[in-house]
This record gives C-alpha cells, sequence and structure tokens, in this order.
C-alpha cells in the first residue's frame, strides 16, 4: 500500500470542519461498582495479547528451543508469535482504561500447539484457537500466576475479565490413516454410519449404538471404534499432548473430515483441520463444564466469549450455559456474560436469533450490526438498512430486550478492520472524510442499542489490508513489512513504531463517547424506536432510546452524507425540552411531538428529551 501522509493538525481541523464536533478528550464517567453492572452497561476492549504489549521478551518463545518453525516466534511474519504477554498487557490498563472502558475480552491464552500447517504454510498458536492444554496459560503469554494478577489488576480497577474459550475443537493432533489424497473431503453420517467400518458396506462396528441423538451414557459406553469415516492416528509424540487426559481419547471426537459450512458438516466437521470434539458426548459436555468451570472458580472472571459457537450442537448449549451461570452464581458471579461467536456476514439479525433459540445462548456477538455500520457509514448503502435491521431485534429470544445486551462491534480479528472496509465501500481514499466515516461509524456503535466492542488499535486509526492475519496488526514496533506500510487514519504514525497515544482524534472519540454512554441510562439499557431515515441515498438516521426503568429518553442522530441536512423528527409527547448529550442539538423542542435537528456532513448526536419523570 502507498503510504500518504496527512498532518495531524490538518486530520483534527477536517474532522471539526466535517463533523461538527471539536477533537477533544473528554474524562470518562465513573462506571458502577462492577457487582452493581449489568451486562448492558459495559464497554468492552478485545485485543490479541501477543500483538498488543511485550511485558517480558524472557518468554517470547515459550521457553521452547529450536528455530520459530518450533517455538513459534518470529516478529518479522505475520502468522507467528510476536512477543506480547499477559504482563504487557497488565501494564497498560491504565490506557485501556483511558477510553471509559469497562470490560476486556482478549482471545485465548490457553497452551497453544506453537505451530501447525503442511509445509510451507505453517504458522504459529499466537491468536490462541489451537489449544493442546486447556488448564494452563500459554508460556508464550506468561504463567497462571500471572494471569490471576491481571485479573486481580483489573478488577481492582472496576473493569470486568471475559475469556475467550473453545468447547469445538483442539489443536490439530489427529490424523487419518486414509491420507489426504481426497482432501480431507467430509464424509456424512449417511454414509459413513456409525455401525459400519468406513461405509455401509464395512464390517460392523460399536454395536448396540443407539446414534448420538442419545445422551444416556450408557448408549455412548457402547460407541468404542471410532473407524466409521476415516481411520484416525496420532504420532507417537502427541499421543498425551492434550490437557486434561480424557481429551487424548480419539472416540471423543468426529473424526468426519473437512467442514465444507454447511448442513451437517458445520457441526460434524474438522474446522480447517482442527480436532473436532463430539460434543454430543456426555463425557465431552461435562469435561468441558469441569475445565471452564474451575477458570471461573480459580479466578473469578465475569464472562466467556464463545469461539465457533455455531457448530457446536445445540444440545451442548442448553447443560453448558446455565452449569456455568449456576458456576458464576455460586461464586457471588451474578452478572457472568456469556455470548457466542455466530459467524456471518449479512446485516440481519435472523440466523443470530435463529441459533440462540435452538441452543439457549443468551446472547451473541452482534455480527449483524457489524455488517450493516460497514454498508452505511461508508455511504454504501442508505441509513435505511440500518433502521431496517433495528427493527429485527423483536425477533431475538426476550425481545428487543435481549439486543440491548449483544456485543456489537464493526471489525475484528477475522473479518478485518472497520476503517478497511469504509475505505472499499465508500470506494474512496480522502483521509479527511475517511477519518469522518470511521468516527461516524463508531458514534452508531456506542449511541445505537448493545455493548459497544472496540478492537484494539482501532483507537490507533490501524487499517488492515485484509482479513485474519493482516487485520492482527503490533501495538509494540512493529516488524512485519505488511503492516508497515499501511497508512494509519488521523496520524503520522506508523505501526512500526509505539502506537499508544491517548492523543489520537479516535482514541479521544471514544472516550467522549464512553463518557456519554455511562452517564445515560437510556443509551446503556434503551430499547429503540426508528424515527426517521433516509430511504434511498445517504443521509438522516433517528432512533429515539428509551429506558423503562428511569423513564430516560435519548434521541440519537446521523448524518451519513457528505452535505449538511436540516430535518424535523417526531419525538415522545412526552418530552417537554431538550439536553445535549453529545454533539450539536437543539435548544428547544420546535414543537410538541418534534424536535428540527441540524447536522454537518458525517455528523452526529445524542440528545436527552426532558420529561417530567
Amino acid at each position: 500500500m502507498t503510504r500518504i501522509f496527512v498532518s495531524l493538525a490538518a486530520v483534527l481541523c477536517a474532522q471539526t470542519a466535517l463533523t461538527g464536533a471539536p477533537a477533544r478528550a473528554e474524562t470518562p464517567a465513573a462506571p458502577a461498582p462492577i457487582a452493581d453492572r449489568q451486562l448492558e452497561d459495559e464497554i468492552i476492549y478485545f485485543v490479541l495479547p501477543d500483538r498488543f504489549a511485550n511485558g517480558d521478551p524472557a518468554n517470547d518463545k515459550g521457553g521452547l528451543s529450536g528455530g520459530p518453525f518450533q517455538h513459534g516466534f518470529d516478529p518479522t511474519h505475520k502468522g507467528f508469535y510476536h512477543g506480547g504477554d499477559l504482563k504487557g498487557l497488565t501494564a497498560k490498563l491504565d490506557y485501556i482504561q483511558g477510553m471509559g472502558v469497562t470490560a476486556i475480552w482478549f482471545a485465548p491464552i490457553f497452551k497453544n500447539k506453537p505451530v501447525q500447517g503442511k509445509p510451507g504454510e505453517e504458522s504459529a498458536g499466537y491468536h490462541g484457537y489451537w489449544v493442546t492444554d486447556f488448564t494452563s496459560v500459554d508460556p508464550h503469554f506468561g504463567t497462571n500466576a500471572e494471569f490471576k494478577a491481571f485479573v486481580d489488576a483489573a478488577h481492582a480497577r472496576g473493569m470486568k475479565v471475559y475469556m475467550d474459550i473453545i468447547t469445538n475443537h483442539t489443536a490439530d493432533v489427529i490424523g487419518y490413516a486414509e491420507g489426504e489424497a481426497n482432501g480431507y473431503r467430509y464424509r456424512s453420517k449417511g454414509e459413513y454410519p456409525f455401525s459400519r467400518r468406513g461405509g455401509p458396506d464395512g464390517a460392523p462396528i460399536n454395536a448396540g449404538f443407539a446414534g448420538d441423538d442419545n445422551p444416556d451414557p450408557a448408549n455412548w459406553a457402547k460407541l468404542t471404534d471410532p473407524t466409521f469415516a476415516y481411520t484416525p492416528v496420532v504420532p507417537e509424540a502427541e499421543k498425551n499432548v492434550k490437557v486434561p487426559a480424557w481429551l487424548n481419547d480419539v472416540t471423543l471426537y468426529h473424526n468426519r473430515g473437512n467442514s465444507h459450512w454447511i448442513g451437517e458438516s458445520s457441526v460434524y466437521g474438522d474446522f480447517s483441520g482442527l480436532d473436532d470434539l463430539a460434543t454430543e458426548h456426555p463425557r465431552v459436555v461435562a469435561g468441558m463444564i469441569e475445565v471452564f468451570g474451575d477458570w471461573i472458580d480459580n479466578y473469578g472472571i465475569d464472562g466467556f466469549r464463545i469461539d465457533t459457537a455455531k457448530h457446536v450442537n445445540p444440545g451442548f448449549w442448553q447443560a453448558f450455559v446455565p452449569a456455568m451461570l449456576a458456576r458464576a452464581k455460586a461464586k457471588g458471579i451474578d452478572h457472568f456474560h456469556i455470548f457466542g461467536e455466530i459467524a456471518y456476514e449479512e446485516p440481519t439479525a435472523t440466523l443470530a436469533a435463529q441459533v440462540m433459540a435452538e441452543s439457549g445462548l443468551p446472547y451473541a456477538l452482534d455480527m449483524g450490526f457489524a455488517k450493516a455500520a460497514q454498508m452505511v457509514a461508508s455511504g454504501k448503502s442508505p441509513p435505511r438498512l440500518m433502521a431496517e435491521f433495528l427493527q429485527q431485534d423483536a425477533i431475538y429470544p426476550g425481545g428487543a430486550k435481549t439486543a440491548t445486551g449483544l456485543p456489537t462491534f464493526l471489525g475484528n480479528h477475522d473479518f478485518g478492520r472497520f476503517s478497511m472496509f469504509v475505505r472499499q465501500m465508500s470506494g474512496a481514499d480522502d483521509p479527511a472524510k475517511l477519518l469522518a466515516r470511521v468516527r461516524l461509524g463508531h458514534a452508531m456503535m456506542f449511541l445505537l442499542r448493545g455493548v459497544p466492542t472496540v478492537y484494539y488499535g482501532d483507537e490507533q486509526g490501524f487499517i488492515s489490508d485484509g482479513n485474519d492475519q493482516l487485520a492482527r496488526e503490533d501495538m509494540f514496533p512493529s516488524k512485519v513489512a505488511v503492516y508497515n506500510d499501511n497508512r494509519l487514519i488521523g496520524t503520522k504514525a506508523t505501526t512500526a513504531e509505539d502506537n499508544f497515544d491517548p492523543a489520537h482524534p479516535l482514541y479521544r472519540l471514544i472516550a467522549e463517547l464512553s463518557a456519554a454512554r455511562t452517564a445515560s441510562p437510556a443509551l446503556r439499557r434503551g430499547l429503540s424506536e426508528v424515527r426517521a431515515f433516509a430511504e434511498e441515498a445517504s443521509g438522516l438516521l433517528a432512533v429515539e432510546r428509551h429506558d423503562p426503568e428511569t423513564g430516560q429518553r435519548v434521541l440519537t442522530v446521523f448524518n451519513t452524507g457528505e452535505r449538511p441536512l436540516s430535518q424535523s423528527i417526531e419525538v415522545s409527547y412526552a418530552a417537554r425540552g431538550v439536553t445535549p448529550l453529545v454533539g450539536q442539538c437543539p435548544a428547544a423542542l420546535a414543537a410538541p411531538g418534534a424536535v428540527k435537528v441540524t447536522l454537518p456532513p458525517f455528523g452526529f448526536a445524542a440528545c436527552i428529551l426532558e420529561t417530567d419523570d
């Protein structure tokens, strides 16, 4: 990518002109104590520990010898460990809290297989999703004692800690004797039943097994031969590598080949070669409840983000979720927050609502919001898209109230960064307009319903070149060339430098929005009523937020267009006056039941509607 520098002063001036709001930092309002905060009250910061801060270079190689293909450390390679760790994350808690963040979610820190992949395609487990030991912190990140120190330090600041967990799979340890001439093509239950070896014409096996929809442990005791589809094999050196030890039993895995992400294979197939656990098996259910319950008991964490949740059978979640909530409650953690990853890339709520209803998962990462925000803030789609998305809130289990607890985000480590989507979808690369549209997207995330979730580095203007490894830049000085040639937003810095600047305009914007949200029960917990939206082109989106408990009403308005707008908007007839919370608000009602808002290009505002309550 060609690097084009724009002076910070010019960017800030352009930002003020485009949004009508000065680029100033606000002192975030003090949140309530941890135990008093509801799920909807949080502001989440998601971070990959390996890419954040290196507090202890002595653990960079995880205590392993050899070269990068053995220990996984190569700070010049985007797919290997770079050195970030728990000590570094702990040391940066003040920086994180300075944005008004109240909860930290971090990628898995369990011990991983250091390196895996075919020759020429090797990469490392820096991201944390290739677990071999579910009971220990990966030595690249530190120790269990250092994890406890991190949790204690966060709690001392009033910040919650959310662990990223995996129940769907482990690291890739199991291979198949048949080889991969067919690419380990998925072999279905119909074509390769549990009752025959290698297909319907094979030798009888697993006599008396009544199918995997029968949860009786006595039934599962009859599934002793795993060669119904493929013949699983484990290298001698890795036969006992997984912890707890029960994970080394190959009969506890599906062993049906690679998923193609549709139908049965979505649940029973290996996730890109990773060993897919048979989460229907009562031993797996009990084992995972024990493993993750211990993390609650031993460290007092506040929630789980669950990886690959839609690739696990609903019955597992129907057992796991109540068990985790009960375990947390017994520890005195009544606010435990569980949200699953139900991955899709459409501006709709239907798939998330369906999986939540089928599985009993209480919340999910709001994938639909991310796509709607990308399309509307970039100008690719009119505000009507976001309006129609918000009007789907009623379909979640529990109705629109549930939607207020869904973690919303703009971009992430899997799909790519929000700024990249805005640049691509807007078809323009003007630095000032790009910054203004990115600001607008953050305003939508903080002022509309849901729990705003900031992806680390977005507050420093990071802009990815793609998804996955290309969206996982270093906050400390990077040695990765494909990161360091990026033109960051709102700054002359590059990722080759340290990027913890509290004066960055996006960091300051997030602090301002956090302060407004923390101070307003309607922004944290309010239900949504769409009041106005542009239908066919960029322009106005207006949503009134109402908190039934306190009675507070806030009108949130956004201009997605490049021209200023002025428009009268219906509001509740209970409104008696207007008080500004964020941005430019009218001084008074235009008439009973109406206000007239004026917004600059890409502007936004949140206005308290004063009522007799």
